[in-house]
This record gives structure tokens, sequence and C-alpha cells, in this order.
């Protein structure tokens, strides 16, 4: 089984589950934020390969949060949606101090897990630091574009306002993110190939999450069955 198509059916189900939790209600998707940002700081250490070039293993994770933020901001307003990024955000920072204060605990004789997560969290405050920073940002970005361009359309052109609002916030994420995360932990070469790969791995997450933003319509949670103009 190739990368590509691992990579495929990975995004349709993060998404998926993305549209899931919408259909139980604004708090699952408070909740699938602050489980995937977590996640996507994990999985980025891995360095795996797709289409030829080098790429991270968070990418999928990282990009359906823009689709729960949207949802937020369409169906609840600006103000949740930003409520919602400053939730995931409070996560990815617990996952840092909690990684590092569990480095410091002396392992058992018995012990064989720690130097594995000596591997892993002992990147986790430079990664986790540039993924706060670039989280905030690009996050912010979105959700403040997301509601300009609903208002300056009046509501219309989902999928315009969606992709609009992503592909520059996805922009600015993948250059913070990988500047600070990886300068000088690899090649420049390198380096410019995981900063153009996320990106485009981004792109390809929303463009696969447009359809399912549509279909949200059919999906909507009880708490807003019956408001006007959903």
């Amino acid at each position: 089984m190739t990368n590509e198509f691992l990579f495929l059916i990975w995004t349709i189900v993060v998404v998926g589950v993305v549209l899931a939790a919408f259909r139980v209600g604004r708090v699952a998707l408070y909740g699938v934020i602050g489980i995937y940002i977590i996640l996507a700081n994990v999985f980025v250490t891995k360095q795996i390969t797709l289409f030829g070039l080098a790429a991270t293993g968070g990418n999928s994770l990282y990009g359906a949060i823009f689709l729960a933020t949207d949802l937020l901001n369409e169906y609840w307003g600006r103000k949740e949606a930003q409520r919602g990024v400053l939730f995931g955000w409070a996560c990815a920072f617990f996952y840092m101090f909690a990684s590092q204060i569990f480095l410091l605990f002396r392992p058992s004789p018995d012990d064989f897990v720690n130097p594995a997560m000596q591997e892993i969290f002992s990147l986790a405050p430079r990664i986790v630091a540039g993924s706060l920073l670039a989280y905030i940002a690009s996050q912010s970005h979105d959700v403040f574009a997301f509601a300009a361009w609903k208002k300056r359309f009046q509501g219309r052109y989902l999928w315009l306002r969606n992709n609009a609002s992503t592909m520059v916030s996805q922009l600015i994420d993948s250059l913070i993110f990988s500047l600070i995360a990886f300068y000088g932990v690899f090649e420049a070469g390198v380096l410019i190939q995981i900063v153009i790969t996320t990106y485009v791995l981004k792109l390809i997450v929303a463009a696969i999450d447009t359809p399912l933003i549509y279909m949200s319509r059919r999906f909507q949670p009880d708490e807003l069955r019956g408001r006007e103009g959903l």
C-alpha cells in the first residue's frame, strides 16, 4: 500500500470525523480540535515521502482543524470559531508542558519505553513552539477571512469562502511552522520541500473537505435545527 493511497484514505477519515463531530454539536467540534492538534504535534515528528517529496505526518489532521473552525464560523459565528482556536491552542500548550514534565521522571530499571519517549518528546518544545505560533496566526487569519468573505458575499459562495480563507491561512501556517520547527535540523533543500509539500497537502485536504462543508447542511445538529437561515 503506497503512502499516497494511505494519505488519501487517512484524510477522508479525519475530515469525516470532523463532520460527525459537527452532527453532535459545537462542543464535539471543540473536542476534535483539541485531539487533532495534539495528535498533529506527535505525528509531525514522523518524516514521510509523498509524491516524491519530503513531508511530515501531521498534515491531514492539522488541515482538518481548519474545516472544524470553518464549520464553527459558518453556523455559530466568528466568536465561537475564535473560541475553538483558543481552545486548540491551550490543548497544544498543555501537551508541550506535560511532555516535558514526564521526561523529568526517572525511569525504573525495567523501563524499556523511555528511550523512545526521549526521542519523540525531546523535540516537542521546538515543534510545539512553532506549532503554537503558526496555529494562532493562521487560524486567527482563517477565522477573520472566513467571516469577512461571508459578509462580503452575504452568506453565498460557501466553497469560495472556505477555500479562499484556507489557502492563505495554510501558507502562513506552513511557513511559520516549518521555519521554527525545522530550520537548522534539515538541509535547506529538504526544508524547502517540507514547506512546499506541507502546503500542497493541506490544500488537498481543503479540497477534500469542501464537499463535506456542503454536506454539513444536511447533517445539522439538534441545537441548530429551526434556526432561521440555516
